[in-house]
Parts: structure tokens; C-alpha cells; sequence
């Protein structure tokens, strides 16, 4: 039985960097061509020239705000539900359409795995002939669907259990006797703890496949206790799969279908490796081709080859939300206009805006990092004052010196 899913995650990292640069220009052109949203977004885009990751940084982010936006307005309009973003319509080329909060509709294709989950599912140990029990929800969200392609590609069964109804489940579980959970880790947790105050039999589960909330070691060997060895993943409705877990437990490993980007948050701007920013995909989907899409997940790639032998790049997993933000003396201030204020000053390395006081007594403090220039605190504050309409504090900190956690706006105002 091979360890790999296939031979897609052991390539020479050149060669899948090659092959990802070369499928882009053709991506883009489909994007522009078949997607109206795209068609606009990348308008003047020589598809052609999108070739490399900096060619690919310089076109513009597409937040999930922006698409709620453009597919309210397209609604409005009585147009395409989508808002011109998916590239098929229904009948024979739209299997299903889900509804995400918002609502956001999201499409499903006609691809076999059409999220690619069964890369992370086989790397979680499932394999042809499990039973999996599926308790992510079937109802308009594509949360279960998107977990049971997977399974099914791999070659599994699947009993959609859905949410909710515990006894049930733990009836199911008890009698059918799957080998596989899929959900989310706190419902696999409170089955675990029904069973065990109703004597119900879970001991058939031995391997799980957890996403959509946080997975904290301390919880992975609570699941390991009971005999069950759980992996994360990390997928969303829109991009489907985009980084998964190894029997290394070393940060997630980039699925095969995407390109991912680590931007500074509020910006498209790529980070230097190692420093926390938003998640930012590139989809290679020809049904919804999203491009450079922000999901507003923080993380950061991980140095270094995962030790399991798959070669494509680590991220350290989900590290908080990446829009902070924040409404300072009625004002609201955005993660982008720290960043138009840093732009504005090649001496400044990095830049946090720290709110402090009490309610109704807001201070704001920019934090930077530079060297100390004559005057460049009394041009900051002019800027920041310029970008935000509102004044602030100005402190110079030494190079490196900021938190690498992805914050922009630290909001630390005391709330009693």
C-alpha cells in the first residue's frame, strides 16, 4: 500500500513550481474570458505575461467581501447568482449550489473530488473500504459534500449523519461500525462523551479527519486516548482544499491544485517567509477560477520539507482572522491604510497601530519599525492623520522587534 496519494506530492519542488507558473497564463485567460467578474477585476491583464509569482502579485485581491458584493449587486440586477465569478450554468456542467453565510453561493462542478480532499483524507490514513461516518452538515452548505468527494474518491463509503441528533449517531456508529469519522473535532468530542455516559460503543472509529474550528494538540491527544488519531485540514467553501496534516504533525502541507500566497494583511503584497500574513489562492479550477481570492486566514509557511517525504510547501495552519478592522472614535480604520502609510516611507520596515484607553477615550499609538530618521515621527503622524482622519501617537521601535502574528491594528482598549 503506497504512503502517498499519488505522485503529484513527491515532485522536485522546481519541477512543481514550473508546472503551477506554466498552467497560469491559460488560467487567467480562461478567468477573463468565461468569468465576468474576472473579466473585469483583470481588466487590461495580459493573461499571457502571468507567468511567475511576481508577475501573479501585482494583480489584485479578491476578498470574500468583494464577492459577496458583486454577487448581491448581480442579484439585485436579476442576473447571474454567481456574480459572475463561476463559469458554467446550471444543468449537466453544475452538479449541486450551496449557500454559504452572507449568502455567498459557491458552485460544484463535474469533477470527480471536485475540493481535492481525498489528498488530505488518504494522507489521514483513509483508505478504500473504510465506512465514514460524515457528521459535517448536508444542509446548503457545502461543508459534508465537500469531505464525502474526497471519500468517495478514495474509495470509501460514506453514512451522512449530518448534525446534530447524538443518540442517533451514536446508534449508527454502534451498529454500522464505521472506521473513519469526518466533522468538526467539538462534535466528534461531545460524541466521545455521550458514549462514554451511555456506555455507547465508539471503539470502531480509529481514524478522523477534523476542519472548520480550531484542532489544539491537547485536544488531539484527548481523541488519541480513545483510541482515535485525528489529522486536520484546511479547506474552504469557495477554494475547497488547501493545506492538510501529516503523520508528521508539522504544520499543513499545501494541496497540489493551488497556489497560495502569504500577503500583509489589508494588501496584496507578498511577506517574507516566516512572517504571518493572509492566506491569498490562486484556484487551478475551470468551473470557479478564482485568483489571488483572500480568504482572511493568518498563517505563515513553515522552513523546510514536510519529514513524511511529500515535498510542496508547509504552512504553520490557521493563526486568527486577518481583518482587524476597527472603529477608533467612530472611525472605522482598515488593515490597508496602515499599509498605505507604510508605503509611503521606504525607511519603515514593518508597522502596527496599537488602540489603548477606555471606552469613548480611545488613543491610537503606530508602532514602527525604523531607524530613528530626523523628523520621521512628525511626517508619520502627518500621514497617519492624512490616511485615517484621525491623530495619533508615533513610536519608533527597533528593526524585528514587532510580534509576528499577522496583527496591523492591535486593538488592546478595555472594555469594562
Amino acid at each position: 500500500m503506497t504512503e502517498f496519494f499519488d505522485a503529484l506530492e513527491t515532485r522536485d519542488p522546481a519541477a512543481r513550481e514550473a508546472a503551477l507558473m506554466a498552467a497560469l497564463p491559460a488560467h487567467v485567460a480562461h478567468a477573463q474570458q468565461r468569468s465576468a467578474a474576472f473579466a473585469d477585476i483583470l481588466a487590461g491583464v495580459d493573461a499571457a505575461a502571468v507567468g511567475s509569482r511576481a508577475a501573479l502579485a501585482r494583480l489584485p485581491v479578491t476578498r470574500k467581501g468583494e464577492l459577496l458584493a458583486r454577487q448581491q449587486a448581480s442579484r439585485a440586477a436579476g442576473r447571474d447568482a454567481f456574480g459572475g465569478f463561476a463559469t458554467g450554468r446550471w444543468g449537466a456542467a453544475m452538479r449541486r449550489v450551496y449557500a454559504s453565510p452572507g449568502p455567498i453561493y459557491e458552485p460544484e462542478g463535474t469533477a470527480v473530488d471536485y475540493w481535492r480532499t481525498a489528498r488530505a483524507l488518504y494522507a489521514a490514513g483513509f483508505r478504500a473500504g473504510d465506512l465514514v461516518h460524515n457528521a459535517f452538515s448536508y444542509h446548503m452548505t457545502p461543508g459534508a459534500f465537500i469531505l464525502e468527494a474526497g471519500a468517495l474518491a478514495v474509495g470509501c463509503t460514506v453514512f451522512p449523519a449530518g448534525t446534530g441528533q447524538t443518540e442517533q449517531q451514536l446508534q449508527a456508529i454502534g451498529e454500522l461500525k464505521p472506521t473513519a469519522y469526518v466533522g468538526t473535532p467539538s462534535f466528534l468530542r461531545i460524541l466521545c462523551e455521550k458514549a462514554q455516559e451511555s456506555g455507547a460503543d465508539m471503539r470502531s472509529l480509529t481514524k478522523g479527519m477534523v476542519s472548520a474550528e480550531p484542532f489544539p494538540p491537547s485536544l488531539r491527544d484527548w481523541f488519541a486516548e480513545r483510541g482515535m488519531t485525528a489529522y486536520q485540514s484546511y479547506a474552504t467553501a469557495d477554494a475547497g482544499l488547501i493545506a492538510y496534516e501529516t503523520a508528521a504533525r508539522q504544520g499543513l502541507v499545501l494541496d497540489e491544485g493551488v497556489i497560495v500566497e502569504i500577503v500583509r494583511p489589508g494588501t496584496g503584497d507578498p511577506v517574507p517567509e516566516g512572517e504571518v500574513g493572509e492566506v491569498v489562492v490562486t484556484v487551478l479550477n475551470p468551473d470557479y477560477p478564482l485568483i489571488r481570492f483572500g480568504t482572511g486566514d493568518l498563517s505563515a509557511v513553515l522552513a523546510g520539507a514536510c519529514p513524511t517525504g511529500r515535498t510542496n510547501t508547509r504552512i504553520k495552519g490557521w493563526m486568527g482572522r486577518a481583518d482587524q478592522t476597527t472603529k477608533i472614535r467612530g472611525m472605522f480604520v482598515h488593515p490597508g491604510q496602515v499599509a498605505e502609510v507604510v508605503r509611503r516611507f521606504p525607511e519603515v520596515a514593518r508597522a502596527r497601530l496599537v488602540v489603548t484607553g477606555a471606552m469613548a477615550n480611545d488613543q491610537m499609538t503606530l508602532r514602527v519599525e525604523s531607524v530613528n530618521v530626523p523628523g520621521l515621527a512628525e511626517r508619520l503622524a502627518d500621514a497617519v492623520r492624512d490616511v485615517t482622519k484621525l491623530r495619533s501617537q508615533i513610536e519608533l521601535v527597533a528593526p524585528g522587534s514587532l510580534p509576528n502574528d499577522g496583527k496591523v491594528i492591535e486593538d488592546a482598549r478595555s472594555y469594562e
